[in-house]
């Protein structure tokens, strides 16, 4: 609707994970690394943590895109809150869709987990398992199950574990995994995800902006640049929802930049309690 006014090719701020408005913040590359490492090196597990949308989800797609053929597959669990058994029997179904079995136990699932393991490990390959809101996993007494799942087909595979175990959650999961010692010494990484420090706010909102063919001087006053990190405490899925209800309003008001006004009038829209 307002592209046109500011001279965008696309939507800059959108939420949806797209490798071409991703952002290179040192916290993001630094876990990016460590996560390279863990699955490269066939350990066992890692951990990736923050807040809520500190960028975890685009971590996980950057990875995922990023990592060699031999590391497949991957795959990605985005609702845990299921009993143990249900679990395992979805990870199973995830990763080997060849099913033919008509009486399903846990007993003939876990079978199953270890023949495709070890058929990836005559292949040379190395499957990831990814377990998003993992901070749930305690609530469902499911750090268990997947700790004993690493032990599957271990001692016939190169690494640590025949696939790799990738936690990723809310600052809690952290602790709830350090409480669980066994799961815990499993850990070759644990990476939290910081806030954007003042200077990557603007880095960030330049490079959402000439990903869809602007300058941010262009469009933003720089007092507004700075004004933004300071509402946001630099997490990026809120400067995108400021950025990008900025740029409606500058464009129904017709303006030629956004200032400091447009931007604390956003916000305070945004944080206004709504009524039935």
């Amino acid at each position: 609707m307002y592209e046109e006014h500011w001279k965008l090719t696309g939507r800059p701020f959108e939420n949806r994970i797209d490798g071409q408005f991703y952002y290179p913040a040192e916290t993001h590359q630094a876990a990016l690394l460590k996560l390279h490492y863990a699955i490269e090196n066939r350990k066992s597990a890692a951990l990736l943590c923050g807040p809520g949308g500190i960028g975890k989800s685009l971590i996980v797609d950057t990875l995922s895109r990023q990592l060699a053929s031999e590391y497949r597959p991957v795959c990605h669990i985005v609702f845990p809150a299921m009993s143990s058994d249900q679990l395992i029997r979805y990870v199973v179904d995830q990763v080997d869709s060849d099913q033919t079995e008509r009486v399903r136990e846990t007993s003939s699932d876990l079978a199953r987990f270890e023949r495709f393991l070890r058929s990836s490990i005559e292949s040379e390959r190395h499957p990831v398992i990814v377990v998003d809101e993992a901070h749930l996993l305690e609530q469902y007494d499911l750090l268990e199950p997947l700790r004993l799942m690493l032990n599957i087909a271990a001692g016939e595979s190169q690494g640590e574990a025949a696939w790799t175990l990738v936690l990723v959650g809310q600052p809690t999961l952290l602790s709830h995994v350090e409480r669980y010692h066994a799961l815990d010494e499993r850990l070759a990484v644990k990476c939290m995800l910081n806030r954007l420090q003042p200077e990557e706010s603007t880095a960030y909102i330049q490079h959402r902006l000439r990903a869809a063919g602007v300058d941010a001087e262009d469009v933003f006053d720089y007092p507004a640049l700075e004004r933004i990190h300071v509402l946001t405490q630099g997490i990026p899925r809120r400067i995108n929802r400021l950025c990008d209800l900025a740029l409606m309003v500058g464009y129904a008001e017709d303006r030629s930049s956004i200032s400091t006004e447009v931007v604390d009038n956003v916000h305070e829209d945004l944080a206004a309690p709504s009524f039935a």
